[in-house]
């Protein structure tokens, strides 16, 4: 069975098209199969911020150009980046928009998409691990667990207005709170949880620069979250909060996945 490409009525068969690709939460090892693949055969890469640089192993031939966006601050304006998309595309173009995590999960893949689907422009959807569930499992951290949360909720730090209703309609505990892009908002965060009954006790967790050099990993409290300080190194790479009794978890499996390395190279040399 052919891989499914989006055609819309009408256009054109000499037309290039355009596969919107997840590149998952930061390591290239992390990619799909089917995302790599698509690298591989693409004349063009734009890519964001986010996506790592060690991807470029699977398009040498390719052409990259950096679309990216950070914490409110753009490079490129979004309408202008869905021209670029259709215009190489039309030019016959093997193009492949390149995003952190998964296109549809905070990466606005639906809003270009769209503007692919009504210029006519075949496209793809090459789904990515996204990072909401990637980098807290990369901490040790499950955002769901049996007896623990049956359920998680993932939201956006970046406005106020945008993810203070859903807290606010959230019962204390009900369930693993993942925020993305919050990490400047952190102190407020917490301060809004607590004044809706959150207990101050509520394990808590910074996760910056998931399977990147920059890895780190706080563990604390929703007491002591607004004062958590991230070292240097780390400053600059992206991170997201996550709440909920799951992240008690993260201590005691911590020995383990710190040994993680040594057991694939153990098996490494028990194959040789």
């Amino acid at each position: 069975m052919s891989d499914p490409v989006f055609a819309p009525p009408g256009a054109a068969r000499s037309t290039g098209h355009v596969c919107l690709v997840g590149a998952g939460p930061g390591s290239a090892e992390l990619i799909t199969v089917r995302g790599a693949r698509r690298l591989a055969e693409a004349d063009l890469v734009l890519y964001d911020a986010l996506a790592s640089e060690e991807m470029r192993v699977y398009a040498p031939a390719a052409r990259w150009f950096f679309v990216g966006k950070r914490a409110c601050r753009q490079s490129i304006a979004q309408d202008v980046l869905n021209r670029l998309l259709i215009k190489y595309a039309r030019r016959g173009l093997k193009v492949v928009r390149l995003k952190c995590g998964d296109p549809f999960v905070f990466g606005r893949g639906g809003e270009e998409a769209l503007a692919l689907a009504r210029a006519g422009v075949p496209f793809e959807i090459v789904p990515g691990v996204s990072t909401a569930v990637a980098a807290p499992a990369l901490a040790g951290i499950p955002v769901t667990h049996r007896g623990l949360a049956s359920s998680f909720v993932v939201v956006t730090g970046h406005h106020e207005a945008t993810y203070a209703p859903l807290l606010d309609s959230l019962a204390p505990g009900s369930a693993t709170l993942v925020v993305m892009m919050g990490l400047g908002q952190r102190a407020q965060l917490a301060q809004r949880l607590a004044a809706r009954g959150w207990s101050a006790e509520t394990p808590a967790a910074i996760v910056v620069g998931a399977a990147t050099p920059q890895s780190w990993r706080w563990l604390g409290t929703l007491g002591t979250l607004g004062a958590a300080e991230i070292p240097a190194a780390s400053s600059g790479a992206p991170g997201m909060l996550v709440i909920g009794a799951v992240v008690g978890l993260a201590s005691e499996l911590a020995s383990g996945l710190s040994n993680v390395e040594e057991i694939v190279e153990d098996i490494k040399v028990e194959q040789l």
